[in-house]
C-alpha cells in the first residue's frame, strides 16, 4: 500500500508524498499557533498600533511639559531676597551706603588734661577699612561722642543728647582714606533728650568713645585739673 504505483518512476511519487506531508504540517502548526494566541488574549495588530500611538502621545506630552511656551509664568516658587540686616547702633544705615563692616572709628584728645572751666575737644576719624571705594552718611547727627566715668559705668555727657540733629555729610572714602571732624565738649553734664539740669563736672579722670552706626572706638582717657 506504501509503495507508489504509477507509471513515472517511484522517487517522483515520494517527493509529492514528502511535500503534501509537508503542508499539512505547516498548516496545522499555523492552526495550532493561532489558537494559543487566541487562547492567551494576544494583543491584535490595530492594539499594537494604538499602544504605539498612546506612547508617542505620551512622550510629546512630556517633551512640552519640559518646556513652557514663551511668555508663560513658571510656577517654580522664587527665591526670596532677604532684606538687609539693621545694624545694632542707634541708626540704621541707608540703603545703598557701606556697612560698618567698612569702616573704624577712632576718637582723640587734643590735650591730655585740661583745667575746670575749659572746653575739651575731641578728635573724630572715620577710616575706610574695606578694599573697595565707600561712601557713608557721617554727619554729626550720625556721630555720637560720649564722655564717660574712668571705670566706664556712668555716662556723663553725649553729643547727640542736646543736639541729635545734624546735617547730612555724604562721604566717599577710597581703601584706607580717612575723614577727621571735632567736637567740642562744654564740660557740664546732659542727658538724653537734653532733659534735667546741665552742671559742670568736678575734676577727676574721664574716658571719652566715639561712635558711628554700631562701630565704636576704643575709650581715650583725660583728665580736668
Amino acid at each position: 500500500m506504501l509503495e507508489p504505483n504509477g507509471p513515472l518512476p517511484p522517487e517522483i511519487y515520494w517527493r509529492r508524498r514528502v511535500l503534501a506531508i509537508g503542508v499539512l504540517v505547516v498548516a496545522l502548526a499555523l492552526v495550532i499557533w493561532l489558537v494559543v494566541m487566541f487562547a492567551r488574549g494576544g494583543d491584535s495588530p490595530g492594539s499594537v498600533k494604538a499602544a504605539a500611538s498612546s506612547s508617542s502621545v505620551t512622550k510629546a506630552a512630556e517633551g512640552s511639559s519640559a518646556k513652557p511656551s514663551a511668555g508663560a509664568e513658571s510656577s517654580a516658587p522664587k527665591p526670596s531676597v532677604s532684606a538687609p540686616a539693621t545694624p545694632s547702633g542707634n541708626n540704621p544705615v541707608a540703603q545703598g551706603q557701606c556697612p560698618d563692616q567698612s569702616l573704624a572709628v577712632r576718637v582723640t584728645v587734643e590735650q591730655p588734661t585740661y583745667k575746670i572751666g575749659e572746653t575739651p575737644v575731641f578728635g573724630i576719624v572715620i577710616t575706610n577699612i574695606s578694599t573697595a571705594p565707600c561712601s557713608r552718611d557721617v554727619g554729626s547727627g550720625l556721630q555720637q561722642v560720649s564722655v564717660l566715668s574712668l571705670d566706664g559705668q556712668r555716662r556723663l555727657w553725649s553729643s547727640t543728647d542736646c543736639y541729635p540733629d545734624g546735617q547730612p555729610d555724604l562721604r566717599t572714602l577710597n581703601r584706607g582714606e580717612q575723614a577727621a571732624f571735632t567736637v567740642t565738649w562744654s564740660g557740664s553734664t546732659s542727658q538724653p533728650n537734653c532733659a534735667g539740669d546741665r552742671v559742670p563736672v568736678p575734676a577727676g579722670a574721664y574716658a571719652v568713645v566715639a561712635q558711628l552706626g554700631s562701630v565704636r572706638s576704643s575709650v581715650e582717657p583725660f583728665n580736668i585739673a
